[in-house]
This record gives C-alpha cells, structure tokens and sequence, in this order.
C-alpha cells in the first residue's frame, strides 16, 4: 500500500497482557483506518486487523511490540494504537 510508514515499539502494561479483550479492541481500534498495520513479536508478524494473528502472539506483559503501519493514514493510526497500548486497554497495569 502506498503512502507514509509510520513504526513505534510499544509495551504492553496491562497484567493481563493482550489477551482476548485487549486483542479485540485492538482490531476495533485498527479496522477504521485505511492503512495496513502489522505488529511483530520477536520474528511473528501479524495484521493487526486480524485478532486471531494478534492471539498468537501470545503477547505477555512487558512485550515489546513493533508497531509499523503503512498508508495515508498511517501516522494517525499509529498514535490510536499507541495510545491504547499505553492505557493499558482500560485494563489494570503495573505502571
């Protein structure tokens, strides 16, 4: 997809870490934009459009996640995303 690339690690501070809940919000949070966004774990890549590639990262509390989204939109996606990551989904955190 053409456009601007915007990338970002973001951590995961809820507990709980990106479980069912925090996954499906994710993707709530990801389908609105037209950019394609792919986060990687270690060498697993995943849409983030897709919350059952999102559940196999197995994401744990304190994963580094690298966020790249790619499009005309890109930027503002990135910084929804990031935002929900850093609020923890809404969810208890250690910070």
């Amino acid at each position: 997809m053409e456009g601007t690339t915007a990338e970002s690690e973001l951590i995961i501070v809820n507990t709980l870490g990106l479980h069912a809940r925090p996954a499906a919000k994710l993707v709530q949070t990801a389908l609105p934009f037209k950019s394609d966004i792919y986060i990687r774990l270690n060498s697993h890549r995943v849409n983030a459009k897709s919350i059952m590639g999102l559940l196999t990262l197995a994401a744990a509390q304190g994963s580094r996640l690298q966020v790249t989204c790619t499009g005309p939109d890109a930027e503002q996606a990135l910084e929804a995303i990031r935002a929900l990551v850093d609020s923890g989904f809404g969810e208890e955190t250690w910070k």
